[in-house]
């Protein structure tokens, strides 16, 4: 494709996808494409739309049995794994940022990956050589643990913990361990009259009366949507203390309303509150390019489609998701949680210590398409999604995983081209909104 045209596909794809949020919030959307502009993987990052763009245009011969409708991610890039703590009290590793989930073939999260890990290994000075072997070990740990997950009846017996991780991913966890709620409380918050409140600073405006009182109705809406298996029997646990508006967040949420709520906790000791984030759902990227009328049908608005879909895909979610309205408009409702670390790919240099880690989040790949919370309350996807995924590729793994190969290394090769050509459209002022 030459390179005019190709420019005009992504922004087209851009101002399709982010128009109205541009509009609204001009100034975070400049800072969004000025992150995008740094370097290629960020690029990527923010740029799901086109992702779909490209690969719904493309057959795929691969996602067969059902495993063409299943719950994916949306959005799997090297840096979307971390730590939580989860509904059980134990510090887990796995995907996180499930905002772009939605249904759609098991392989297009394993091509979005693969893709990314072929740019980060680029950026790092990777030949291809070992960029392929990267992206081969990636594959060949997802298909082992679907197959784990075809032998067993109990989905839920797998985890990287504490007990079992290595390397990086140990680290993490080891790091998410030693965090302690009062540290987040203390950065968040300060003490008037003997009780917290959010600290205010440039990420942080109060609300005005009328505002304010739109959103603690939301949050009692809110928590009616949490289940009952995951409810605390203590009603103290759920009181309101403070909240403010929110800004500041990753390249994926410019631009969308958002809250922090603070509520008393799990007694009333006050280094035992807990921060809430509501957050406007956004309108994922895969639904733009596919029939999406029958799933959309299936929610009430963007903050349920994102909760069901979390819960569809991870298991023992975080007992306080939940979803709200504001406005008509859907919010996802989350614990900000001070045992989040992120994988940091910073010092994951060298080839062998990437296969190490490419090793296990393979593993947690196959987790969350396989396996989900007791509580998802969902049947759009009402089958044995590992058994369709082991059909697919029955007979031809081999072929499969070159084939991923393949894609990813070409389609990160194309990343790099599409990013050159976006720094140039946003200097331009081609892209919806003013570089200055």
């Amino acid at each position: 494709m030459a390179p005019g045209n190709r420019t005009a596909v992504i922004v087209d794809a851009l101002r399709d996808a982010f128009a109205p949020l541009m509009r609204a919030d001009p100034a975070a959307f400049r800072a969004k494409y000025r992150k995008m502009a740094r370097e290629p993987h960020a690029f990527y990052r923010g740029t799901a739309c086109l992702f779909y763009n490209d690969v719904t245009a493309e057959p795929d011969e691969w996602a067969t049995h059902g495993g063409e409708r299943i719950w994916i991610h949306g959005d799997l890039h090297v840096e979307n794994f971390g730590t939580y703590l989860n509904s059980d009290g134990r510090l887990i590793f796995d995907v996180n940022d499930f905002d772009e989930a939605y249904v759609g073939r098991f392989t297009w999260d394993l091509q979005r990956f693969a893709a990314s890990l072929a740019l980060l290994a680029w950026q790092k000075a990777l030949p291809e050589d070992a960029i392929r072997k990267l992206i081969a070990r990636y594959a060949r740990s997802y298909l082992a643990q679907v197959n784990h997950y075809t032998g067993t009846a109990d989905d839920e017996d797998f985890a990287i913990r504490l007990d079992n991780a290595h390397g990086p991913v140990l680290a993490a966890l080891e790091a998410a361990r030693l965090m302690r709620r009062a540290d987040l409380l203390d950065e968040v918050t300060v003490m008037q009259r003997g009780t917290r409140k959010f600290a205010e600073d440039g990420t942080t405006r109060r609300l005005s009366r009328d505002e304010r009182t739109e959103v603690v109705g939301a949050f009692r809406d809110y928590l009616d949507t949490i289940p009952d298996s995951k409810r605390f029997d203590r009603q103290l646990f759920y009181e309101l203390r403070d909240v403010v508006g929110k800004t500041g967040f990753g390249i994926g949420s410019a631009g969308l309303p958002a809250y922090n709520v603070l509520v008393e906790g799990y007694s009333q000791a006050l280094d035992n509150d807990v921060v809430l984030s509501m957050k406007q759902a956004n309108i994922p990227a895969l639904s733009r390019f596919v029939d999406s009328s029958e799933v959309d049908a299936y929610f009430e608005h963007e903050g349920h489609r994102t909760v069901v879909s979390q819960r569809a895909l991870q298991v023992h979610t975080d007992p306080l998701l939940g979803h709200t309205r504001i406005d008509g408009v859907g919010y996802v409702v989350s614990e900000v949680s001070p045992y989040e670390v992120d994988l940091d790919w910073e010092e994951i240099n060298e080839p062998a210590d990437m296969r190490a880690v490419v090793d296990l989040l393979g593993r947690a790949t196959a987790k969350i398409h396989c396996a989900s919370d007791e509580d998802s309350q969902q049947d759009l996807v009402d089958f044995q999604v590992e058994e369709a995924i082991a059909q697919s590729v029955k007979g031809r793994r081999n072929e499969f995983v070159t084939w991923l190969c393949d894609w990813g290394i070409a389609y990160a090769e194309r990343a790099r081209e599409d990013h050159a050509l976006f720094v140039d459209a946003f200097r331009e002022g081609q892209v919806g909104i003013a570089s200055t």
